[in-house]
């Protein structure tokens, strides 16, 4: 059953460094859940996305979704458009956007963005990146707006509470709008060194969190476990407890990140092809899939991005299903 997998590792091994063209490895840092002489850990602007949110996120939340918009817009070439951009040219790029982009959010600020373009002079075009994230406590979001908007009118928004920045919380120095996040850095996702690693410290389009696994109902359907052949079943008995995992989108590639030193990486690939078809199908989002199991990493292709974004709001993802 193993035979394969000596030239699988290698191939793996090589394939999910291949994507450092868009996901280069992080040189290795201290975790920011070590007490350091800089103290707890705070949010830094000058990490990417999804790192730099960690500092946000309450101790307590078990799901957070980035989408960075500024990286959508650099890929699909339109890095120049803010909310100042001619209508044609922004409703052009969401039509993109959603058709090709791995968007994990069609942007929260949309609904309301005529009247925020009418009166505040700034739309949905001018927010850099979005986060949001759930738990036992409720939700909360975080917007990252462009360096060079002016933020008092995004301040007149927030003060009037227009749609979803009713409530909201207006970080200046930062540029961030907020709802719900940690009180401070050390009740916060960033002081956990195990989630800290699942996160890529590279730009990328998206990127999901998650703080269990998916119940194998929301995989395959509630129906499929009493039906599986043998093959599948014998799969779904070598795997490993998942307590966390990430999912990261580049342009064309996507990781997968379970934690370091899995031995049930393979099997976790391999049940995409063994178990029943997820709607949409796996393989529309998901393919050629290589794992690292010193790495705790799968990396796909992405055939069709935003079925691959789909599939994770879904929480369609074979990889990441519990084991029992």
């Amino acid at each position: 059953m193993r035979s394969w997998g000596v030239v699988t590792v290698l191939v793996a091994a090589l394939a999910v460094t291949g994507c450092s063209a868009e996901e280069p490895d992080p040189v290795p840092a201290a975790p920011l859940g070590e007490p350091t002489e800089t103290g707890p850990p705070a949010y830094d602007a000058a990490l990417a996305s999804a790192p730099a949110v960690l500092a946000l996120v309450p101790d307590d939340a078990t799901t957070l979704s980035v989408t960075d918009f500024e990286q959508v817009r650099l890929v699909l070439g339109a890095s120049l458009l803010t909310g100042e951009s001619p209508a044609a040219e922004r409703a052009r790029f969401w039509r993109q956007a959603e058709e090709d982009a791995p968007l994990l959010s069609t942007g929260m600020l949309r609904p309301v963005e005529a009247r925020l373009l009418r009166d505040y002079g700034f739309t949905q075009d001018d927010v850099a990146w979005e986060a949001s994230f759930s738990g036992p406590a409720g939700e909360g979001w975080v917007l990252s707006f462009r360096d060079d908007l002016d933020l008092d009118a995004v301040r007149r928004a927030v003060d009037d509470g227009v749609g979803p920045l009713s409530g909201a919380e207006v970080d200046a120095d930062n540029r961030l709008v907020s709802s719900g996040t940690a009180p401070d850095g050390e009740s916060s996702w960033a002081a956990d060194a195990e989630l800290v690693s699942l996160v890529s410290q590279a730009e990328a389009n998206a990127t999901h969190v998650q703080r269990e696994c998916v119940p194998f109902e929301y995989a395959f359907g509630a129906d499929v476990a009493d039906e599986l052949a043998a093959t599948p079943a014998a799969d779904l008995a070598e795997l490993e407890t998942l307590e966390a995992w990430s999912l990261s989108f580049g342009g064309l590639l996507a990781t997968a990140r379970l934690g370091t030193d899995r031995t049930d990486v393979f099997e976790r690939m391999r049940l995409a092809e063994n178990l029943p078809a997820t709607e949409p199908e796996f393989a529309m989002g998901f393919t050629d899939g290589v794992a690292d199991p010193v790495g705790g990493r799968i990396g796909y292709s992405m055939p069709d991005p935003a079925a691959a974004a789909l599939l994770t709001r879904q929480r369609n993802l074979p990889f990441a299903v519990c084991t029992d």
